[in-house]
């Protein structure tokens, strides 16, 4: 979840359907063999696109705009704090299937660490309390009527209270679904809706959710089983991706920004670049991995959600010990939604952070502190090295007005296809929606 990232729990009731992994039928012939196909973007969608174009023996280009690869997934070294940190923390689930076919191809799927078993350790700052929730294996979700598996407070019907996200419309919000003003909601329901839609719940798309929930906790707890990029985002996903592509023979442009797609017909023909332009021949393909944003500017034709969200992340050197065999944890009733430790960092994510983006760094780290001190029986003062990292358009607004903007993969020209966590995975802006549409774009720039 970005916690953002996170494809995250729920119920594990058999008939659950999963969505496809959005390959449509394109309508583009096989690519010749001896054409180049562009990949513009190399954030989690371009690096998967590219992974997938390289390892069918396609020819690739991969041009990103800025000096570095991962887009809104990669680690950088902090100055501050003498250490390597991730711009947003993201946790993943062993049932991301794009993700690991990802990992797979770039041979870094051991980098992640996480529990043996599928469980998610939570704490109430304002109570004290307490909890885990350990869904269990198979997919008979008996676990909910398990008082010891569940968030205290709560019982199973809370959780049953999924399969009304099943027949929610389009229109529907995560709050018309469930009930607010029970304990789960707190508990159980907000950190789940803030993790995965960056939203709240009262203007979160409910169609999203139901995907998620079926995907992860319907499918026992393996899938559900939670993990983490143990040495940063960079170390498990950019670096070894853009070695496989080096060892593919694919051409890698940093600081290359697109100006403008030309295109004629039903074909673009080329791609301006701000120093560059490159032709593209009739065998060619392009795929854009780029932000909804700046889609709008290079192609106004296309469909792109118009809103954003913003995500909030605190990252503080401590010196005093720190639990071994707490990962990430789960906070309630604070400012911070989720706590990761690595080494001596611990970090501390804020979703639907809109208004506290707008509050000065040294009071957002005061209130993130705040909660970490309260969470690890650490000293409130003074406080430690910090670090915040604002991520003001950290995901497109997920909420049903957005969802019919998705864009999809094919487009009016039959060499150019899209990918991005925005498009119409239909999944929310995930690194698994991410990898998910890169591999269908790839796929459709292969002819299928």
């Amino acid at each position: 979840m970005n916690i953002k990232a996170m494809n995250t729990p729920a119920m594990n009731t058999p008939a659950m359907n999963t969505p496809a992994m959005n390959t449509p039928a394109m309508n583009a012939p096989a690519m010749n063999a001896r054409g180049t196909v562009h990949v513009v973007g190399a954030g989690i969608a371009g690096l998967a696109a590219a992974v997938l174009l390289a390892s069918r023996g396609a020819r690739v280009s991969l041009h990103e705009a800025a000096g570095h690869g991962g887009g809104r997934c990669r680690s950088f070294h902090d100055e501050v704090l003498g250490r390597t940190i991730d711009n947003g923390n993201h946790l993943l689930l062993a049932g991301n299937r794009a993700v690991m076919k990802f990992l797979d191809h770039i041979g870094s799927r051991d980098t992640l660490a996480g529990p043996a078993d599928a469980s998610f350790a939570f704490a109430d700052l304002r109570t004290g309390e307490r909890w885990s929730l350990r869904p269990n294996a198979g997919r008979l979700p008996w676990w909910i009527f398990s008082r010891s598996r569940r968030a205290p407070g709560t019982t199973a019907g809370d959780y049953l209270a999924v399969l009304r996200l099943a027949r929610a419309d389009a229109r529907a919000t995560v709050a018309d679904r469930i009930n607010v003003g029970r304990p789960a909601f707190a508990r159980f329901w907000e950190p789940m809706v803030l993790a995965v839609l960056n939203a709240d719940a009262h203007e979160a798309a409910a169609r999203l959710l139901w995907p998620v929930m079926t995907e992860i906790f319907g499918r026992g707890a393996e899938a559900a089983r939670p993990l983490i990029a143990a040495k940063g985002l960079s170390r498990s996903f950019v670096e070894p991706a853009l070695r496989f592509l080096e060892s593919r023979g694919a051409t890698i442009r940093f600081n290359h920004r697109l100006r403008a797609v030309e295109r004629q017909g039903e074909h673009v023909h080329a791609l301006e670049f701000v120093r560059t332009r490159h032709d593209i021949a009739k065998a060619d393909r392009v795929v854009l991995a780029v932000p909804p944003a700046s889609m709008a500017e290079l192609l106004p034709e296309i469909s792109t959600p118009r809103g954003s969200r913003a995500i909030v992340n605190g990252h503080f050197l401590v010196k005093a010990p720190l639990p071994a065999d707490l990962p990430f944890l789960g906070l309630i009733g604070g400012t911070a939604h989720w706590l990761f430790i690595r080494g001596d960092i611990v970090s501390v994510t804020v979703s639907a952070a809109d208004a506290l983006a707008e509050v000065a760094n040294d009071e957002i780290a005061r209130r993130l502190w705040a909660d970490i001190a309260r969470a690890l029986s650490l000293p409130a003062a003074p406080l430690p090295p910090w670090r915040i990292v604002k991520e003001k358009r950290a995901t497109f607004a997920q909420i049903p007005e957005e969802l019919p903007r998705r864009a999809k993969t094919a487009t009016p020209w039959r060499n150019l296809f899209l990918a991005g966590d925005w498009t119409d995975t239909g999944l929310p802006c995930t690194i698994e929606g991410a990898a998910r549409s890169g591999f269908a774009a790839a796929e459709g720039a292969l002819g299928g």
